[in-house]
């Protein structure tokens, strides 16, 4: 570890965290020393995670120093307030999207959060995180800031490290900022200063590290005078290290796995209808197929599950280890991606499409026209069509299953594209932007 630089990771979701949001930081950490990083982490203490994963706290890197310091968080509030059982997830999942009916307790909450929670409400990490930063600057000699968002309080606290340090700093961000589905309508007075805090983070930080092209696209939207150079592209991936050695596939069955979370709009509505018709048609069996779903469910998704021609070859399972995720991905026979289908979501690049790709298994992807879409048919991966489109999910549904049937259902995948997701490649990119803003 002599001669290595040293970066301090500013992030909210670290084990034992779990969901999608905290594998792009663990990964950096576990690969970060291959390129001459040595990471050091401050992370939360107790965090109120939407979902946990203690099996990951196995997978900390031993070079990875963690620092966790206290928080105080406001959700065991809003659960009181609006009725919600204690140790309910609170996420974009839960809280309640435009247009659904909303009780007076839940308007008024989303009131406060919108008012009082700026830009989150993990604001409450920022001095107790400012403070312990300091201590570990001091202590390790720390070379460079990297900070993970959302929450965009981490934002915050590596600005106001950098403005008290002169270090420099990769502000990363995995969804965007203000105006995204998951971040609350404020009035003009609260928007105003989020937008504020947003521009502030863009124009202090000295890279941008965006998940997916949509997060660039929105910063230089909003903000064309600061330089688009600073900004890179930095895809979300897959490791090949986490994948199990051995597949072990049902033979007497034609499996598609879902992973992840779907509620409101992203629902398996139209695909489970697709389905449906090929097995009226006579052309598939419920006793040939198995539609399995892992994750979290909103109830009216839950509600779906029950469908009265499919509801004996549905199989749902609730969140589960990472490492158990990827191994029912390598137990399917294909593999089912749904964006949520309505204008803007276009750029939304979900993490787990890389892990899909990554398996080898052809995905049947339901989703507008761009950024997944584009990743799919550029690695040859899988066939792609509209979430609306009952005919087409169906004659993708029905070529897979016929193919496999013959024993000919695989991919000619473009392995060489595939392979640039590699966690150890994007990693090497991000050692890259630090190498270049910690010599200058």
């Amino acid at each position: 570890m002599s001669g290595m630089k040293r970066v301090l990771i500013v992030t909210y979701y670290f084990p034992p965290s779990g969901g999608p949001g905290v594998q792009r930081v663990l990964k950096f950490s576990q690969y970060l020393p291959e390129f001459g990083w040595k990471p050091y982490i401050l992370t939360v203490k107790d965090g109120d995670y939407p979902a946990r994963d203690e099996s990951l706290l196995k997978e900390i890197p031993e070079q990875a120093v963690v620092y966790r310091t206290n928080i105080r968080e406001p959700y065991d509030v809003y659960r009181r307030f609006t009725g919600k059982k204690k140790g309910t997830p609170v996420d974009v999942n839960t809280i309640p999207k435009p247009g659904e009916r909303r009780s007076l307790r839940e308007r008024f909450a989303e009131f406060v959060r919108a008012t009082l929670f700026i830009p989150d409400a993990r604001i409450g990490w920022l001095k107790p995180a400012v403070q312990e930063g300091l201590n570990i600057i001091r202590e390790q000699h720390i070379d460079a800031l990297y900070s993970s968002s959302p929450p965009y309080t981490c934002a915050l606290i590596a600005r106001a490290l950098k403005r008290k340090t002169g270090l420099p700093w990769i502000a990363g961000f995995r969804d965007p900022w203000t105006g995204f589905l998951s971040t609350p309508t404020r009035w003009f007075l609260p928007a105003m200063i989020d937008r504020r805090l947003e521009r502030s983070v863009f124009a202090e930080c000295d890279r941008l590290d965006v998940a997916w092209k949509g997060i660039l696209k929105d910063f230089h939207s909003k903000y064309p005078d600061i330089p688009l150079d600073k900004a890179h592209h930095l895809p979300n991936g897959f490791d090949s290290s986490d994948f199990p050695s051995v597949e072990i596939i049902d033979p007497e069955h034609f499996t598609i796995t879902y992973t992840g979370s779907m509620y409101g709009k992203r629902n398996p509505e139209s695909f489970l209808n697709a389905v449906a018709s090929l097995v009226q048609r006579g052309l598939l069996s419920v006793q040939d197929i198995r539609l399995q779903f892992i994750g979290r469910f909103g109830a009216e998704v839950h509600a779906m599950f029950n469908h009265p021609v499919l509801r004996d070859c549905i199989i749902v399972k609730d969140y589960m280890p990472h490492s158990d995720s990827v191994r029912h991905l390598f137990q399917s026979d294909a593999l089912l991606m749904i964006v949520d289908d309505f204008e803007g979501n276009e750029e939304i690049v979900p993490g787990k499409v890389y892990e899909y790709i990554g398996s080898g298994k052809p995905v049947i992807t339901l989703a507008p026209e761009g950024a997944v879409t584009s990743v799919i048919e550029e690695t040859r991966s899988g066939r792609c069509t509209r979430s609306h489109d009952v005919e087409s999910i169906a004659n993708i549904v029905l070529d897979f299953y016929t193919r496999h049937t013959a024993g000919t259902l695989g991919l000619d995948q473009r392995r060489d594209i595939v392979r640039r997701f590699e966690r150890r490649e994007v990693t090497r990119s991000l050692a890259t932007l630090l190498d270049d803003i910690s010599s200058t």
